[in-house]
């Protein structure tokens, strides 16, 4: 590992040659805040990957690429006078002091519980309507509804015990059944919610991340049905063509790898 001062200039390189690069290369000069939002959305979608990958080659590569575009926006807010990488870093320093009075004050905390609790409170304070406001309106749903429910916990707001929470799964369920019976479509979309919403819930009280959970199984599959397909490709068999029982054959070959 390096010293302090390596990793500050390491942070100074990366600052200087960004100037560079904001100076005489035409694609860097040209883009804004606009033109790099989606970019940068993807390159965390890459560093999710990785995490759950448990790439720790990749990782520190993708943390790259996530540094470099905090210090692309920087950048740009210099530019135009309204912010720089000082003042986002002295922002996010300011918030944590302020965020964390049993570090840097006098306030006693127990566990984890409390101190989440005091987040939100605080958050309160600085003029913040609800404890909902941090919650991005375009984050996907089910990241969305973790982060709810976590807010909410935060102040209280959560069942007790798991049980409970699996009560309530299976409350949402039946409801679902009869919507299915019924066959309302829009009635079985607004209970299918209900259950979703209600897993993640659980999830939370299991200590189980919903979306590291759905990705871990949506990567399971893949390999599996990769597999199926080079299989049946193997045995010059199109898929379309194969009955259930036959694929079955070597998506059982799958579990076993």
């Amino acid at each position: 590992m390096t010293t302090r001062r390596e990793k500050l200039e390491a942070l100074d390189r990366l600052l200087t040659i960004m100037d560079e690069l904001r100076e005489g290369c035409p694609w860097d000069r040209k883009q804004t805040l606009q033109s790099l939002r989606h970019l940068t959305i993807e390159e965390v979608y890459e560093l999710g990957d990785a995490i759950l990958d448990d790439d720790r080659e990749e990782i520190p590569k993708e943390l790259g690429d996530l540094l470099l575009h905090i210090v692309f926006y920087s950048k740009i807010g210099s530019e135009t006078g309204e912010f720089d990488i000082a003042s986002v870093a002295h922002g996010i320093c300011d918030k944590l002091v302020s965020r964390h009075p049993h570090i840097y004050g006098d306030v006693k905390v127990e566990n984890e519980a409390e101190v989440k609790a005091n987040w939100e409170a605080l958050k309160l304070k600085e003029g913040k309507k609800s404890v909902l406001e941090g919650v991005p309106n375009s984050l996907p749903a089910l990241v969305k509804s973790a982060r709810i429910q976590e807010k909410v916990a935060g102040v209280g707001f959560d069942w007790e015990r798991p049980e409970q929470v699996k009560e309530k799964l299976q409350e949402e369920l039946a409801e679902l059944e009869i919507e299915v019976l019924a066959g309302d479509k829009d009635k079985i979309e607004a209970e299918l919610g209900d259950v979703l919403f209600s897993l993640v819930n659980y999830a939370k009280h299991l200590g189980v991340n919903p979306e590291n959970a759905l990705e871990r199984t949506n990567k399971k599959f893949i390999k599996r049905f990769s597999y199926l397909e080079k299989k049946a490709g193997e045995a010059g068999k199109q898929l379309h063509d194969m009955s259930l029982d036959e694929m079955d054959v070597y998506w059982n070959e799958a579990k076993e790898l």
